[in-house]
């Protein structure tokens, strides 16, 4: 599933004409990382929420010819991260999944990190496994990190007043589990990792590579200038 109905309101004035996901960067649509990214790995059934201007979203996304593409439509009712995936869960279904935030993304290092995180998703001992990234590794990230992580890859909060390296890079492969019986509507995907932690169940992987988050017109320009500086890229997602 990738996360894409937010009304982009950091991202003004670019916004005021376009959908977040559907800003460029490096000459190509925000979604359009992600969407390639699970293609590379295999994914041929994609699951998309949408809200603001959801008529050019669905417009885009009929383009896609290498995967079915559903849309999980909220155009009632902005239900944020935790309520959009509870709406969208009988179009995932009931095996584990992808999930990436669409105005996130990374430039791959030596490995590709959905891969990576499929090779190390465990569901015996995780409900929730996030790609992780260390502020040293990102672009356009103004915060004091999101977790902490053990040896083990179990990730706790960062305690307030603390700082941490690492920061949750809007990808992870979630079990649908975790979110039976939960309400449908509008509240954030923070309170499923709050459940995780609680039950030692929410784990972490360090990416492999860069890290852009594009949440402001600057930011643009930034991961457009990180593309130009990673000569040594392979590719990208």
């Amino acid at each position: 599933m990738i996360l894409a109905a937010g009304l982009g309101k950091r991202m003004r004035p670019i916004t005021s004409t376009i959908p977040k996901p559907l800003v460029e960067v490096h000459g190509k649509a925000l979604i359009d990382y992600s969407l390639d990214a699970l293609a590379r790995n295999g994914v041929e059934r994609v699951v998309v929420n949408v809200h603001y201007m959801a008529d050019l979203m669905r417009a885009h996304l009929r383009k896609r010819r290498d995967m079915e593409v559903l849309v999980s439509d909220e155009t009632d009712q902005l239900l944020e991260s935790g309520g959009g995936i509870v709406r969208a869960l009988p179009l995932i279904g009931d095996d584990p999944f992808y999930l990436i935030n669409s105005d996130t993304f990374w430039i791959d290092g030596y490995r590709d990190n959905l891969d990576l995180m499929a090779d190390l998703w465990n569901p015996s001992e995780a409900d929730m496994l996030l790609l992780i990234a260390e502020m040293r590794q990102s672009t356009g990230y103004e915060g004091r990190g999101d977790f902490t992580m053990d040896r083990d890859g179990r990730l706790q909060r960062v305690a307030e007043r603390d700082m941490s390296p690492f920061i949750y890079a809007g990808a992870g492969i979630l079990s649908p589990d975790i979110f039976r019986g939960l309400p449908e509507e509008t509240f954030s995907l923070n309170r499923v990792f709050d459940t995780a932690i609680e039950a030692e169940r929410l784990f972490g992987v360090r990416l492999d590579g860069l890290w852009l988050t594009v949440g402001t017109p600057k930011a643009v320009k930034d991961a457009d200038a990180a593309f130009l500086a990673s000569a040594t890229r392979v590719q990208y997602a």
